[in-house]
């Protein structure tokens, strides 16, 4: 069976329930009253973390989905209504089960009975053991991003309550078992020079480690410096900058590699975009692991919302304004202003950094190839679900030269990628700016160079870059950190990264707590008064309102945004409570309160 199709039908199907029960041994997984004695039998198996532990590329109206709209809970995207967890909205009723301890036990099991293999230390049985450790490691990374400490569970228990009722271990110490496990399917796993076989391999590992490591050392060091309630006291700064060394040195062995290059298919004009909307990554040099669709028998539908320009979301003016000019230099002040006043002038590539025109449609793009081309203006404003809500519309994932099907529910074959060459550069530039960017220059700029070359943009110059206007949010931090925090934005811009990094660097203060995502300028641009709308666009209305704009009447200058009703004064992320989520009180219950509620709860 090719591992396609096993992303839709478990070879081993588990039917098993119950989130708070931890690790409990599953009952029905094999026929067999002794599991796994073949590697053919593990790898079955196996089949089932390749569907629970990927990021998927599915999308619907509102953003939904991993990779393509997971930043609509981020200050990148913007639904129509703001994010729960950004708007300081969650309630403790909105808790989810901790599901992902379901699958750890999966794992567990099968870690737990390999003495009943007969081809241990075979090429084939420490590959398929390798990636049941790097599973198990993205279970509980997936987990401890979400939730903060954890109980760490490595082996069946019995079904005893008495013996599931576990305390929290801390964050350094669940962070270091990750890690662990990621040095076990390093030596484990195979390498792989290439996407190919879609399975995960030696280098994916060391990119998850770098990620891993990178995210610990940064939200320790941040919340540390914060003094709030979310950092682990035993972290010394001895601990984060051995984590920062651990991610720099699990990314530096990939690169010493020198298998995986930067993409440059399609030229600077195209080649970013291009990976993102090819089916087959088989043979790219950039993508390290990544999700096939074929848009039949596995299908997602990325185009059907996204190739009218809609989707049910929009990019952010935050995010546009974030790209370099393309000479380098920072997008601010009245160069800005002016370039807004013709929609689509602001993301042209010969202005902006070209990721920009490769992210946002700009005009005439076509979108689907059945259509003459994309309309300008965008259509915003509506209530179908291929309505915009900033003004901007989503290039980056659509499939603009797809023949399937357009319109139908999962027939898309957009691919998820999980993991690629500039995520290891981009780690790796990160630590050692977080490590000391002044003694690291030289090494970052090299590193992030490729990025750059790809598009045509000139090399990372800390001084030429560093943005101090006065509505930067990064504007206090030193040039190196900021350089490296910007790049990784707009080269990772709408893949479900951003919360993710807003959360470990403690920065929801700044660029979260009141806050508004607003999006293209409208009342001063000619998108105001634009034929294209007729009478379509009511605003400023009491009733039947269906376009928001910030400011009021007779304002010069006014931005597409969505209905402030509710939220007078902006965002109100809780800074004391939301960056971690909520445990359901049944668990503390369960638990005998040997968990403790997160801080804030």
């Amino acid at each position: 069976m090719k591992l396609k199709h096993i992303f839709i039908a478990l070879a081993a199907p588990l039917l098993l329930t119950g989130c708070f029960d931890l690790d409990k041994e599953p009952e029905g997984v094999l026929s067999t009253a002794r599991p796994f004695v073949s590697t053919g039998e593990i790898k079955n198996y196996i089949a089932q973390f390749y569907e629970t532990g990927v990021r998927t590329n599915n999308i619907g109206a509102g953003g939904g989905g991993d990779i393509a709209g997971a930043d609509i809970n981020s200050d990148n995207m913007v639904g129509s209504a703001p994010n729960t967890r950004l708007a300081g909205q969650l309630v403790l009723s909105d808790a989810s089960a901790l599901s992902a301890y379901t699958y750890i036990r999966n794992v567990n099991f099968l870690l737990n009975n390999l003495g009943n293999c007969s081809e241990a230390g075979t090429k084939a049985y420490n590959q398929l053991v390798g990636e049941a450790y790097y599973f198990r490691a993205w279970y509980y990374f997936t987990m401890f991003r979400n939730y903060g400490p954890l109980a760490w569970v490595d082996r069946p228990l019995d079904p005893d309550m008495a013996q599931m009722k576990l305390p929290r271990d801390s964050r350094t110490v669940v962070a270091d078992h990750i890690l662990a496990d990621l040095d076990k399917a390093i030596e484990l796993l195979g390498e792989q020079n290439s996407s190919a076989s879609m399975r995960v391999h030696r280098d994916v590992a060391r990119w998850l480690k770098s990620e891993v490591a990178l995210y610990e050392g940064t939200w320790e060091k941040y919340h540390k410096a914060e003094g709030d309630a979310f950092f682990d006291p035993a972290a010394t700064d001895a601990k984060i900058n051995d984590y920062l060394k651990q991610a720099a040195d699990a990314a530096k062995a990939v690169i010493d590699r020198g298998v995986w290059q930067i993409s440059t298919e399609g030229g600077t004009l195209d080649s970013y975009r291009r990976m993102f909307q090819t089916t087959n990554l088989d043979n790219n040099t950039e993508v390290m692991w990544y999700k096939r669709y074929d848009g039949d028998q596995v299908g997602n539908s990325v185009n059907r919302y996204l190739n009218e320009g809609g989707g049910g979301f929009g990019i952010t003016a935050s995010l546009v304004d974030d790209y370099l000019t393309i000479d380098g230099r920072p997008f601010t002040g009245d160069e800005r202003l002016e370039a807004k006043k013709v929609w689509g002038d602001e993301l042209q590539p010969t202005l902006r950094d070209p990721r920009l025109a490769q992210t946002v449609a700009t005009p005439g793009t076509v979108l689907r190839p059945d259509r003459d081309g994309y309309v300008l203006p965008p259509l915003v404003g509506t209530s179908a679900y291929n309505y915009n809500t900033t003004g901007y519309s989503m290039l980056k994932y659509v499939q603009t030269d797809y023949t399937g099907s357009l319109d139908a529910e999962n027939k898309g074959a957009t691919p998820a990628i999980q993991c690629r060459y500039a995520d290891v550069l981009l780690n790796y530039a990160e630590a050692l700016a977080e490590l000391d960017g002044a003694g690291n220059a030289d090494k970052i700029v090299a590193a992030l160079k490729p990025l750059r070359d790809r598009v045509g943009m000139p090399a990372m110059d800390f001084d030429r870059e560093y943005n101090q206007a006065a509505d930067y949010g990064f504007r206090n931090l030193n040039k190196y950190v900021q350089a490296v925090r910007r790049e990784r934005r707009v080269e990772t811009a709408c893949e479900g990264r951003r919360l993710h990094d807003i959360l470990r660097w403690a920065a929801a203060d700044e660029l979260i707590v009141g806050q508004w995502p607003t999006g293209a300028l409208f009342t001063g641009s000619n998108l105001e008064g634009n034929s294209f709308y007729g009478d379509g666009l009511r605003y400023d209305q009491t009733e039947k309102n269906n376009l928001f704009l910030t400011g009021n009447p007779g304002d010069a200058l006014r931005y597409i945004t969505i209905s402030t009703v509710g939220y007078p004064g902006g965002l109100q992320f809780n800074v004391n409570r939301d960056y971690l989520l909520p445990i359901q009180p049944r668990m503390l219950s369960l638990t005998e309160n040997l968990w403790t509620q997160n801080p804030g709860w």
